[in-house]
């Protein structure tokens, strides 16, 4: 899920982990430095596995940090509660309860123009009374049809702690909160492979994934020795915050060949991982929105493995390019499960 970090964007942090193995046919001698650049659409969760590398590697977050992101998650419980509002006028359902009609006057008073320091007891009470609506339930249940922060309903079932007056966010809590990523983040960290081993700098650039951002992107192509391009798996029935014609996963495809294969600027020694993400929304969601109502030539149904081959298989099926660049092994995360993060960064750093 992409998210937001502290001051500045609190520059990204990195972790390390371990999961595939492969040979680094063009690996460098001695090499100092390695440059990881995490590139994919928006909502991929760049910013997520970012901040799962401050918690891996960076010492976790200050109580300065947990501060900020208080604010963040009030922010996005507000937004999050009037995207369901607006989704029940476009749908037409009306509220289980009439009464509540005046708790949906107070979300809609809220501007989006700061972050909130504290959920006032009439935020909270109309976010709580809201949420036990069968009508926002029902327009919830479809919450793909419209833009609506992945954590939601996990911010909402925790309504209680967060609106408590000693409330802090845990990390699960910062993990999960939501912030457009604009212009650039990047986190460094020291791994050594040897007792002997001076350390390599690992430094991970992550740059915003909308459309609007994508232009900065070539300014930080140069050097880099391995790109992590994310996708989001679960959106396979979603579209485009910037585009509501548009197929999220359709998008990340196109994304990914034209940036990976078609592009001159990835060359010779570096290489390519595509990072599978949000399979935890993934499996779940196969159950209740077939993956071939949106994409006809699927055939597998509800199964898990296979609908993951599917998605996959869009990533591969184009023939290698002269200059193209070192593939190396898919990875199917949760990016907000720290122990996966830990073993895909494992993976990156014994193979650099």
């Amino acid at each position: 899920m992409g998210c937001a970090l502290g001051k500045e964007d609190r520059t990204r942090r990195t972790g390390h982990t371990k999961v595939d193995k492969w040979p680094w046919s063009c690996r460098k001698s001695r090499r100092k430095e390695v440059k990881i650049l995490m590139l994919g659409a928006g909502d991929s969760g760049k910013s997520t596995v970012l901040k799962q590398l401050k918690l891996i590697n960076g010492g976790g977050y200050s109580g300065e940090d947990r501060w900020y992101f208080k604010g963040v998650i009030f922010a996005n419980m507000v937004r999050s509660m009037q995207a369901i509002l607006e989704a029940m006028d476009v749908f037409e359902i009306p509220f289980a309860n009439p009464t509540v009609d005046r708790h949906a006057t107070t979300i809609f008073a809220q501007t989006q123009r700061t972050a909130p320091a504290e959920l006032s007891p009439e935020v909270y009470l109309a976010i709580r009374v809201l949420w036990a609506d069968g009508g926002v339930q029902e327009c919830f249940s479809r919450c793909s049809e419209f833009q609506v922060c992945d954590s939601a309903q996990y911010y909402f079932d925790a309504i209680d702690r967060i609106a408590s007056p000693n409330f802090l966010p845990n990390d699960q809590d910062i993990l999960r909160s939501r912030h457009k990523t604009t212009g650039v983040a990047e986190f460094s960290f020291t791994s050594s492979k040897s007792p002997k081993d001076t350390g390599t700098l690992y430094r991970v650039i992550d740059v915003g994934g909308q459309r609007s951002e994508r232009k900065k992107w070539m300014h930080f192509f140069e050097g880099v020795d391995l790109v992590l391009f994310l996708v989001a798996l679960s959106e396979y029935d979603q579209t485009l915050y910037e585009d509501g014609s548009v197929n999220r996963l359709q998008e990340a495809v196109d994304l990914f060949r034209s940036v990976c294969y078609e592009s001159p600027w990835f060359r010779g020694n570096t290489a390519v991982k595509v990072v599978f993400n949000k399979t935890d929304l993934f499996r779940d969601k196969l159950r209740r929105s077939p993956l071939e109502v949106y994409f006809p030539d699927y055939q597998g149904g509800s199964d898990y493995a296979a609908a993951c081959r599917y998605i996959s298989d869009k990533f591969t099926m184009w023939p290698p390019a002269g200059h193209l660049q070192t593939r190396r092994p898919d990875s199917f995360i949760c990016a907000t499960d720290t122990a996966q993060v830990r073993m895909l960064m494992d993976s990156v750093v014994g193979t650099l």
